[in-house]
């Protein structure tokens, strides 16, 4: 019935249909017998609200401690000549195992210049040999190329890596597949950035099926440990002990990678609204939550700063994660320094707002552009200045670069690939600092001055954005979007932006292109 529906509504083409079901089928079946829904329920999920109420992911709290919270202090920029570390920020490499110069780039499938996409018609060219603007992800020399041409942007103190290693074929995966992406790529960042310390966060594509990430009290061969225990072998050289022990329970760690600074990896696929898994139970799964203030209240106790990594970021979150984690970001605000995210393959930021009047910008989650090109955008990488290594070091973002690879050029006959910076966020957009009251002057900005709105959506797009025109609604929609680091939160828009007469927010927010 699956494959027939899938078929008849248009949503695939017929194999991808079978395929995708076939390997979907047992941990869906699975999920919904455990998940125990009555009558009603399933009739709600099936049928919507005419048919029966269902609302499995139900509100929840975590707890915080009974710790009063610090005044705020507002940061303060470091004194002139202070040391400045440079992070690589790598997220959504998403290499195609299959990828095939001169194939269809527009096939029919959700994925294409691979083996199977075909020919082109023979009024249009082929696959580029280094990556194409279109629904295609990266052959391997275009993931080597930017790592062997790191040069430039470098030297690097560290690497933050947020996942997404396999391609976007998610009807044929196998574990054999997703193992294979995740050594080869891991052995090729060993490769080009040797001795630099490389921590990396899981992303939603590493698994299989997709978006399928089980909560630990899932045990045998349905559960993550496969998955898990490669992570933990693969990356053991860059992690500690302690950190390897919570990877292999539940994907996240946190380590201490210089004095004064502590790392939290986080495995954002606990709070996604595509991990069927957590039908079953959506509190706080793993606990991670929980223990992400303890990490939080430990740091503070301490006098440290913290850096939070992770691939979804937290505004795509469900509900009451996104919302528990609110809450976490502004009780911990004088200790998170910065928080790093990826996943939506374009360019941008989540601000994070008080929560008694959501006026006042206290944390900016940044969004980092993809390596990959799908769907129809220049390759691409990041790197952040960050407040050094030193006594007293606030460890906060001073500022970040962008570089590309221009496809056009770079797929010209005899042409060699140049990685090149596309642009300084400080220098591009007019900024006195990269603080969160920075970025939320900067949409305020944007939404009168539509040519400044206009190098956003450039840049937005890694240097290649659609055709279409973005219109005041497109405009609007996108300016929410920064605003809004909490997910199902009308209030953000609408209070920060009541005369642009927005419709909900949710249907305001850009589609991330997760499958």
């Amino acid at each position: 019935m699956a494959i027939k529906m899938c078929t008849l509504l248009k949503i695939a083409p017929p194999a991808v249909c079978q395929s995708a079901v076939q390997l979907f089928q047992d941990d869906v079946v699975e999920v919904w017998t455990r998940s125990v829904l009555s009558p009603s329920e399933a009739c709600g999920l099936l049928l919507g609200s005419s048919c029966g109420h269902w609302d499995i992911f139900s509100s929840w709290n975590i707890s915080l401690p009974a710790v009063p919270k610090p005044s705020p202090q507002p940061p303060e920029p470091p004194a002139p000549g202070s040391p400045v570390s440079r992070v690589l920020f790598l997220t959504d490499l998403h290499w195609d195992q299959s990828y095939l110069e001169g194939t269809d780039p527009n096939c029919e499938n959700p994925l294409c210049c691979r083996q199977d996409s075909g020919p082109p018609p023979a009024s249009r060219p082929g696959a580029g040999y280094w990556g194409e603007y279109s629904k295609c992800d990266l052959p391997l020399r275009t993931l080597e190329s930017l790592l062997s041409g790191l040069g430039p942007a470098g030297p690097f103190d560290m690497v933050y890596w947020t996942g997404d290693i396999p391609a976007h074929n998610i009807w044929q995966q196998s574990r054999q597949d997703q193992l294979r992406a995740l050594t080869t790529i891991t052995d090729l960042v060993k490769k080009f950035l040797g001795p630099v310390p490389v921590y990396p966060a899981v992303g939603n594509h590493e698994s299989t099926p997709v978006n399928g990430f089980p909560p630990p009290f899932i045990e045998g061969n349905q559960s993550s440990h496969w998955l898990y225990e490669a992570m933990a072998k693969a990356w053991e050289p860059w992690l500690p002990a302690e950190a390897l022990r919570t990877l292999r329970i539940g994907g996240f760690y946190a380590l201490s990678p210089r004095p004064g600074l502590r790392l939290i990896s986080l495995n954002m696929n606990f709070c996604s609204r595509e991990n069927f898994w957590l039908l079953i139970n959506s509190t706080d799964p793993a606990g991670q939550l929980q223990w992400l203030v303890g990490e939080l209240q430990a740091a503070e106790d301490r006098g440290d700063k913290v850096h939070i990594i992770g691939h979804i970021p937290p505004g795509h979150c469900l509900k009451s994660w996104s919302w528990n984690y609110y809450r976490i970001v502004e009780r911990y605000e004088n200790t998170l320094a910065g928080q790093f995210f990826g996943h939506t393959h374009v360019d941008e930021f989540e601000i994070f707002y008080d929560e008694e009047t959501l006026s006042r910008p206290l944390s900016v989650a940044f969004l980092a552009p993809s390596a990959t090109t799908y769907i129809s955008l220049n390759p691409g990488y990041r790197v952040y200045q960050i407040d050094g290594n030193y006594s007293g070091s606030s460890h906060l973002v001073l500022d970040h670069e962008t570089y590309i690879l221009n496809l056009t050029q770079a797929n010209e006959p005899g042409a060699t690939p140049h990685w090149q910076l596309l642009y300084r966020a400080r220098e591009t957009y007019g900024l006195p600092n990269v603080l969160p009251a920075a970025w939320h002057d900067l949409v305020y900005r944007m939404r009168s001055d539509t040519q400044l709105f206009q190098t956003f959506w450039f840049l937005y797009h890694k240097g290649h954005p659609p055709s279409e025109p973005c219109g005041t609604p497109c405009r609007l929609a996108t300016l929410c979007a920064q605003l809004s680091a909490r997910s199902d939160s009308p209030a953000l828009c609408r209070h920060l932006m009541p005369d642009a007469n927005l419709p909900p927010v949710q249907s305001l927010r850009p589609r991330p292109p997760l499958c």
